[in-house]
């Protein structure tokens, strides 16, 4: 998680007493800054990331802490103590896969090469926070789905491929050929897409089965059904989709 992430997260930040937000800070350092101690200089480092004046004495505000017992003193530096550690992992702690998948998702917009891709990830970012687990299937699908279609676009000779290979395994579809984006809209559904490049031999089988797999799991969650959707299924969709179809098909 960002620092500005959680920030977010506290509405009553901006109005918040120094001790108050050097606490916060604190967590985020533990939790999410891989800080075991902290001291003044990382807790500027966090007013710093937030465009934000430090309070008056930041060593005055972290002894007074430590004489509160809010802060531990080790080897001359702090740590919160255990009770306020524990007061606001309740508040803003979340599971470590979701740490984990958050950053998965924070980092991939740097990878990926189009404006549009970054837009779903945003969003499926969003919809993950919040645990709106359906709509993040459903996003991180139009991701990888968009990303096989402008992967396939990007180069001649797949796309030769994919055309030469329509009838072959769809004759019904024998006089469609496509030469932009929206000729896959108008034309296929995303299941006819999939099985034309695992036919053409322009993905493998273990990127067909997750794709078919996903595409399954994508349906399921866009239509409205007594199904429930949870974090770890989330989680998979994913970490499949990323690892295994964006960041594989360059």
């Amino acid at each position: 998680m960002q620092l500005q992430e959680l920030v977010e997260q506290v509405a009553e930040f901006n109005t918040a007493a120094p001790k108050e937000r050097i606490k916060l800070f604190a967590w985020w350092l533990h939790v999410h800054g891989g800080k075991e101690l902290f001291g003044p200089a990382d807790i500027r480092g966090c007013y710093n990331k937030l465009h934000i004046d430090d309070p008056p004495s930041l060593a005055t505000y972290l002894s007074r802490l430590a004489d509160a017992k809010d802060l531990i003193v080790e080897r001359g530096k702090y740590k919160l103590a255990r009770s306020v550690r524990s007061e606001l992992d309740k508040k803003y702690g979340v599971h470590h896969s979701v740490v984990a998948i958050s950053k998965l998702l924070t980092d991939l917009p740097a990878m990926v090469p189009t404006v549009e891709e970054r837009a779903f990830l945003q969003e499926a970012l969003k919809c993950y926070r919040i645990e709106a687990y359906r709509a993040c299937i459903v996003m991180v699908w139009n991701l990888a789905y968009a990303h096989l279609l402008d992967w396939l676009l990007k180069d001649a000779n797949r796309l030769t491929a994919f055309n030469n290979t329509i009838p072959k395994r769809f004759p019904a579809l024998k006089n469609i050929q496509v030469a932009k984006y929206d000729d896959f809209r108008d034309e296929f559904k995303e299941r006819q897409v999939v099985e034309i490049c695992s036919s053409a031999g322009l993905i493998n089988d273990d990127i067909f089965k997750v794709l078919k797999g996903k595409l399954d799991r994508r349906n399921s969650a866009a239509h409205p059904s007594t199904l429930v959707f949870v974090q770890s299924q989330a989680d998979d969709m994913i970490t499949d989709l990323v690892n295994n179809v964006v960041l594989v098909l360059t």
